[in-house]
């Protein structure tokens, strides 16, 4: 492993065993995959991996006003992985759809007649994938790795590629860049890649808290007394967490370590899933208001307030309608 501009660079097995080993305390519910389009292969050199995730992130931040570089995983034609965003923060990946995400940007122009993916990038990018859906309990679907192609460049409403989307990640991209291709060539090669190994959800999760500060410190105790993690960057806000323990006005969010927040700074959501085809998110509590986007059978979502039998699914007005929510 590798360490430069401060992004860390390693093979897919060797992270494997760091994502294994890195603490997160925002919880993950999907992971985008993408292409780069630009730089493609031709930019890629060998050896250049750091500056090109370098230029990336000048690019992003300079020329795109974003915070950080929008993903947090490159992979490179050659099978390596670059860290970039901080997990704890959400990407700047598909419009309207960063909360609770992990976003991959796969090196290259993977439309067809263009860059012909490597066996040691494909091998790379299902390891990956297949490693994260682990970390963070996810059953390999179509709702929960999603490809950019399928989201609404306007309003970030999921069509599944039926108007205004690009084709990322590419319209070859294992075989297609549709939900069906995903469906056929992907997903079963992530669900073989982790082979029955998938997490199970930790037996004494007994809630989920969105934080309302601006940044939250995670803490080694039950108390503002107690040392800050040191591994651990602080919660942003918005970020949903999971609590394991909770103890005078604290939050244990590792189900392993004591890692603690001060509930003051939290407010309780609940999970639930999508129980119709699909969901119209609106902009406010009644059919009244605008359609903003839409959520399909399947997508997990949190409740963050309520009014009347409406739901709001995220820290922005953003709601729907509960009858056609099933409370996880």
């Amino acid at each position: 492993m590798e360490t430069k501009y401060g992004f860390k660079k390693m093979t897919a097995d060797e992270f494997q065993n760091y994502l294994g080993s890195t603490k997160i305390a925002r919880t993950i519910l999907k992971i985008q995959q993408h292409h780069t389009w630009l730089p493609s292969y031709a930019q890629f050199k060998g050896d250049n991996h750091f500056d090109i995730q370098k230029g990336m992130q000048n690019t992003h931040k300079n020329v795109n006003g974003w915070m950080d570089i929008a993903q947090h995983l490159s992979i490179f034609p050659d099978g390596m992985i670059v860290t970039g965003r901080d997990f704890e923060l959400s990407p700047a990946g598909i419009y309207n759809n960063n909360a609770n995400a992990i976003c991959i940007e796969n090196v290259g122009d993977f439309d067809k007649e263009k860059d012909n993916m490597t066996s040691a990038q494909k091998d790379a990018i299902i390891k990956a994938t297949a490693a994260l859906c682990k970390k963070f309990n996810l059953s390999p679907n179509t709702n929960t790795i999603v490809y950019h192609h399928w989201f609404n460049l306007a309003n970030g409403s999921r069509n599944n590629g039926t108007g205004n989307n690009k084709s990322c990640p590419g319209t070859n991209f294992f075989g297609g860049n549709k939900v069906e291709d995903c469906e056929k060539n992907f997903i079963p090669l992530v669900k073989k890649a982790l082979s029955g190994d998938a997490g199970s959800p930790a037996s004494d999760l007994i809630k989920y808290v969105s934080v309302t500060a601006d940044m939250l410190n995670i803490r080694t105790g039950a108390g503002a007394g107690f040392p800050l993690a040191s591994e651990r960057t602080p919660a942003s806000f918005g970020s949903v967490l999971r609590v394991f323990e909770t103890k005078n006005n604290w939050l244990r969010i590792s189900s392993s370590e004591q890692h603690w927040v001060s509930e003051k700074y939290t407010e309780e959501v609940t999970k639930a899933i999508v129980n119709t085809d699909v969901l119209n998110v609106r902009t406010g509590p009644s059919t009244s208001y605008s359609i903003t986007g839409k959520v399909y059978m399947g997508n997990e979502v949190f409740i963050f307030t309520t009014s009347g039998n409406w739901a709001k699914i995220g820290v922005d007005s953003r709601w729907v309608s509960k009858s056609y929510l099933k409370m996880s």
